[in-house]
Formats: C-alpha cells, sequence, structure tokens
C-alpha cells in the first residue's frame, strides 16, 4: 500500500483483526459502549472523509456491509485512497488514529 507510517498501522490492524470470526467483531471494544466493528467501521468511515477533504470532493457514508469480515478490506481500500491523495500531515493524522483504533480493540 505504502505510505509508510500509515500503511504500516494499517497492516498492524489488519494482522490483528484478519483471523476473526463474527462473535469476536460483536463483542464490545475496549471502552466498552461499541462493537469491536463498530470501532473499525467509524476508521474507514473518517479515512474516506479525510481522502474526501484532500481531494475537494463530497465525503459520502462508506456502506455497513452485512458481513464484519470484510472490515479490513474496506480499511485497505480506503487507506490506499488516502495514501494516494494526502499530504504527510495527513497521513500522520490517520496512521495515529489507526494506532489509536488498534489499541482499543
Amino acid at each position: 500500500m505504502g505510505g509508510g507510517e500509515l500503511g504500516r498501522a494499517v497492516e498492524l490492524l489488519v494482522r490483528q483483526v484478519g483471523h476473526w470470526q463474527q462473535p469476536r467483531w460483536a463483542a464490545a471494544a475496549a471502552g466498552g459502549n461499541v462493537s469491536r466493528a463498530d470501532l473499525v467501521h467509524r476508521l474507514v468511515q473518517e479515512m474516506a472523509n479525510l481522502a474526501a477533504d484532500v481531494e475537494g470532493g463530497p465525503r459520502r457514508t462508506v456502506p455497513r456491509l452485512d458481513n464484519d469480515l470484510a472490515l479490513p478490506d474496506q480499511l485497505r481500500v480506503v487507506a490506499a485512497d488516502l495514501v494516494a491523495a494526502a499530504p504527510p500531515e495527513v497521513l500522520a493524522r490517520a496512521a495515529a488514529e489507526v494506532t489509536a483504533t488498534r489499541n482499543a480493540l
């Protein structure tokens, strides 16, 4: 994917969650008020919003798919879009968000 720090952060998160089955996704995240799947989907939406802002386009809602096992792939796609468009300071902020989400899982 590239993107230095963001690419590494995304790959670490994907390695952490890529093998999860549905019950693990449905469990509460460390904060306890949302599921792990909701937390990762929120991160995917945040990355998509950052990419839209950088590109000067409209923000679009990232669909919440029926199968939470698709979340790692969604994250990879939106992160790749962000890497292609964003300056280093935005990528650093995005990497910090990915790391924070990973720590909350």
